[in-house]
């Protein structure tokens, strides 16, 4: 690559850098592709997977019908759990991991625009880190800036979510007591942080899911510039 052009990629956008820096790495010639297409694609892969993950999250049993996300009793609980059922108990427990779950189904939209934020502000120095990463990288990126803000963003939702079922007071009582003897992390003992948590564990997973789909075929992700920048570097 002529030295004057790299110069000026280098001192362009961090997504314009990430691209052309791979596609340098790779040997793969990007004549055809302006600057400004590379930065808008790489924009595109990352904001299309995370509000991907968004959708499919954000919806009823988005996280309930999902066997990879379904958030469910600490594994502490569950014995608990089961006893009640014995005892003709187990729809309230039930109720309560339907709660827990419709919660994070509720609280997730709410991700939409720090995500977009995250991305906006994405720096020369975030981009090489992601260059340098994995097939989650961008997840990554996505979980650093955005997971304390987040956290405190879904609390108030799953809070009221979950107020809602008898049993939550009594969860954290107990998960309380089994934390105080070390059977639970401190921060499960509390069933709105515990949930917040785990929706947050939740979204970032599926973000990765997507991020990696898209890396895989990025020509299949049905995006105009997507199929050019990314297209090129396959």
């Amino acid at each position: 690559m002529d030295r004057r052009l790299f110069n000026h990629v280098l001192g362009s956008s961090a997504g314009a850098l990430l691209l052309v820096a791979h596609a340098h790495a790779q040997a793969v010639s990007l004549g055809n592709i302006t600057n400004a297409e590379a930065s808008w694609g790489f924009q595109a892969l990352i904001e299309k997977g995370a509000l991907a993950a968004v959708g499919l999250l954000g919806k009823t049993d988005g996280f309930l019908g999902n066997d990879k996300v379904r958030i469910l009793l600490p594994r502490f609980l569950e014995d608990a759990a089961k006893l009640l059922k014995t005892l003709g108990q187990g729809k309230r427990v039930d109720e309560l991991v339907t709660a827990m779950n419709r919660a994070a189904e509720t609280a997730v939209p709410l991700a939409n625009d720090l995500l977009v934020g995250a991305l906006k502000s994405m720096s020369v120095t975030d981009a090489k880190k992601i260059l340098a990463g994995g097939t989650t990288s961008v997840t990554e990126f996505f979980a650093q800036k955005t997971r304390d803000p987040l956290s405190i963003k879904f609390l108030p939702v799953v809070t009221e979510a979950t107020e809602k079922v008898g049993l939550a007071e009594k969860y954290n009582r107990v998960a309380g007591q089994a934390a105080g003897v070390g059977l639970l992390k401190k921060e499960d003992a509390n069933i709105q942080v515990y949930v917040t948590r785990k929706t947050l564990d939740g979204l970032y997973f599926m973000i990765g899911e997507e991020e990696k789909k898209i890396r895989q075929d990025p020509i299949g992700s049905g995006s105009a510039i997507l199929k050019k920048v990314f297209g090129a570097l396959k």
